[in-house]
């Protein structure tokens, strides 16, 4: 009997070794990803956020946490994201505002499925404003609080406190929020009017809350591609670049061979297709347009009429344009790059007196003037001040003599019959003018 008591044992503890692996296993399964949403919503923000959600499902997590501390940012690039986040049905969302959720920030956490916030934390002034920083226009202003709006009733919640978000004619007094003031709430707030599941100090006390605290918490970061492309998408910085690439271009134009400003050019260009195509903003197509308008502004250096040159310059335009999702502010920025340009090519040739150096290979620029050394006849200066007579009348235009050599004349204006006495003013290649002999002494008196 103990030989089969002992038996059985170890068979249970053969078993339970071999198993273990296994149970520890399934409780590694549970996947939780903790996703940052830092800093501002812009356009390069949301190729981050893909890349991590299409991630999460492939690895089978089963939520995704977005560490929320951000000032607001972009309205196009909020509803990106928003899209993402609503096509991400088979993953749960949770927002854990670290902080603050204003404005985008604050749209952004009510498409979560839920929401926590650390004690300090807030969300709300969602306000759209300009880019002067005054309230946008009542055409922006009413898509946006239709779209907060949206955002509530997709998760369940009250939209009126949404909307006092970003409408500060509602009126909240209780909630610190009188007409006239945009909604703000404290954890407290949010908790209480259930615009948060819940108060947490750290991310560990969320996991406990969701009871994830044995699950296996895997962190995403930006890649440098992806904060480079971040930076270089931002609204901001896309008609500096853009204003970059056309100073460098029309410098170089007015240099002789290729230096430093083309390559700050065609770099800074380089530079903002690369960053929205990393974005995912800018597709091939966008490229290939670019490249053929650069093609045929080479053309244009071989084929004459300007036409190749026009396409090529509408073609890189177009391809700038498409690179963005907001075809008005792309506008904007190539007007600003383009008034930048012509400002550069005004200060060159009106104080650096430079040349277009760049034009002599398609246009002659020379002009063939005397002072250049180019006469189309002889010059006959040596008739200056010598007198001669007038063979016929002169209309202004005539026959005279002078040293037995007869030379075609124009007299100054006046009517002077033949036979008269002339003096010879003026000598510029055939053209020799005379001034009657009698006029010309009265002067000379």
């Amino acid at each position: 009997m103990t030989k089969m008591i002992r038996s059985v044992f170890l068979l249970i503890l053969f078993i339970g070794t071999i198993a273990l692996p296994f149970i520890h296993s399934d409780a590694a399964e549970t996947k939780v990803y903790q996703v940052p949403l830092h800093q501002e919503v812009e356009k390069g923000l949301h190729a981050f956020l893909q890349r991590s959600f299409k991630e999460a499902k492939a690895e089978g997590a089963e939520t995704i946490v977005l560490d929320i501390d951000t000032p607001g940012g972009f309205v196009d690039a909020a509803d990106q994201i928003a899209k993402l986040m609503k096509t991400t049905d088979d993953v749960k969302i949770v927002a854990f505002i670290n902080d603050r959720a204003l404005s985008a920030g604050a749209f952004l956490a009510l498409y979560a499925d839920e929401i926590y916030m650390t004690p300090n934390g807030s969300i709300g002034a969602a306000q759209v404003i300009d880019g002067s920083g005054n309230a946008a226009e009542t055409k922006a202003n009413s898509y946006w609080l239709a779209q907060m709006k949206n955002a509530a009733k997709h998760s369940g919640r009250d939209p009126q406190y949404a909307l006092a978000m970003a409408n500060p004619e509602i009126d909240l007094p209780d909630l610190r929020a009188q007409k006239g003031e945009l909604l703000t709430l404290t954890a407290d707030e949010a908790e209480q009017v259930e615009y948060s599941e819940g108060t947490v100090a750290s991310f560990d006390e969320l996991l406990k809350k969701l009871d994830l605290e044995d699950a296996q918490v895997i962190s995403t970061a930006e890649t440098f591609t992806e904060k480079m492309a971040r930076f270089i998408t931002n609204p901001v910085v896309v008609p500096i670049l853009l204003s970059v690439a056309s100073l460098g271009l029309i410098v170089e134009l007015y240099s002789p061979g290729f230096g430093v400003p083309g390559s700050m050019g065609l770099t800074a260009l380089f530079l903002f297709f690369y960053g929205h195509t990393v974005a995912g903003l800018a597709g091939y197509e966008t490229l290939i347009l670019f490249l053929l308008g650069v093609a045929l502004i080479i053309a244009e250096f071989f084929v004459a009429g300007g036409i190749a040159g026009i396409f090529g310059i509408l073609a890189i335009i177009g391809s700038i344009l498409l690179a963005g999702t907001n075809l008005a502010f792309m506008a904007i920025s190539v007007l600003i790059a383009i008034a930048v340009a012509l400002i550069g090519a005004v200060v060159i040739m009106k104080f650096f007196g430079k040349k277009l150096h760049l034009l002599n290979k398609i246009i002659l620029m020379d002009t063939m003037d005397t002072e250049s050394g180019y006469v189309s006849n002889k010059n006959r200066k040596e008739l200056l001040q010598k007198v001669a007579t007038t063979i016929t009348p002169l209309y202004p235009s005539g026959v005279a003599e002078v040293d037995g050599e007869r030379i075609d004349v124009v007299s100054e204006g006046r009517y002077i019959e033949s036979g008269k006495e002339v003096v010879i003013v003026e000598v510029e290649g055939f053209r020799i003018v005379v001034r009657e002999k009698k006029k010309e002494e009265e002067q000379g008196l």
